[in-house]
């Protein structure tokens, strides 16, 4: 079984423990606080149906809770389990997918009457997400002892930057920097992953996944622009769905990759 050498270990110092990390709280640092403003909390689409509110934004989360069950049920059989050459790696992605399926409750449930309170049960799934996705890679690509080192941190790290953003909201002077930061530093790990040697097939995929994040983010900011055009969808019920691909797209992954190589 590949494990890391001394040299997969400087690169993680590139990768996730190093330069880019430092990188990323530096440019969070010294950039102008971020604050959000209550304007977030108004979506376009504020159209109640069937006795729920804001039905467009709420509902628009079930895929994360299909692809969440999906996912875990792929994981807890067989063919999940022989999907990995090692089978911790597998611990990860078990992470990602139980992720999802909470990103379904917390985004649900904040959207039917969005406030701050609220939005920090949005945020905390996610955050669940993208570390574990972070960690996977490094597993992957790096060290699975590393991975499974690192993993407690990084989720931790990114639970932390909700709770700083709600407590600093609660202060009166709300930031978001580090939040901000987790979420690039996730999404610029998976982009140079890319660039280290794979232990499976199907690498693009990665890139279709950082796409699909990408265009959700675009949606997110678009909410009230789409949602003019006909008043049918809003931009940011789009989102929830984009965001949901890219979920999906992770798990089209494990299914159909298969390792470049074992070495013992």
């Amino acid at each position: 079984m590949r494990e890391s050498s001394g040299d997969d270990f400087t690169a993680l110092g590139d990768l996730a423990g190093g330069r880019l990390a430092v990188l990323v709280i530096a440019v969070g640092l010294l950039a102008p606080r971020i604050g959000q403003p209550e304007s977030y909390h108004h979506f376009a689409d504020t159209r109640g149906w069937l006795g729920i509110p804001r039905f467009g934004d709420v509902v628009s989360n079930l895929p994360f809770a299909v692809i969440g069950v999906w996912g875990l049920s792929f994981l807890a059989g067989d063919v999940g389990r022989r999907a990995f050459v090692d089978p911790r790696e597998r611990y990860a992605y078990v992470l990602v997918f139980f992720g999802l399926l909470l990103t379904a409750f917390g985004s649900g449930y904040y959207h039917m009457v969005p406030d701050n309170a609220r939005l920090v049960w949005d945020r905390l799934p996610m955050t669940i997400v993208f570390m574990a996705l972070v960690g996977a890679m490094i597993g992957e690509r790096i060290s699975v002892r590393l991975e499974l080192w690192l993993l407690p941190f990084l989720l931790l790290l990114g639970a932390g930057s909700v709770l700083q953003w709600y407590r600093s909201e609660l202060r009166g002077a709300g930031d978001l920097r580090l939040y901000a930061g987790v979420q690039l530093y996730a999404l610029l790990v998976l982009l140079v992953a890319l660039s280290l040697p794979p232990r499976y097939t199907r690498s693009s995929d990665l890139a279709v996944v950082a796409s699909f994040y990408v265009l959700a983010k675009v949606l997110e900011t678009g909410d009230r622009v789409v949602f003019s055009v006909g008043q049918l969808v809003s931009g940011h019920t789009l989102k929830h769905l984009a965001a949901a691909a890219a979920g999906y797209w992770i798990l089209r992954m494990l299914r159909k990759r298969t390792p470049i190589s074992l070495e013992t």
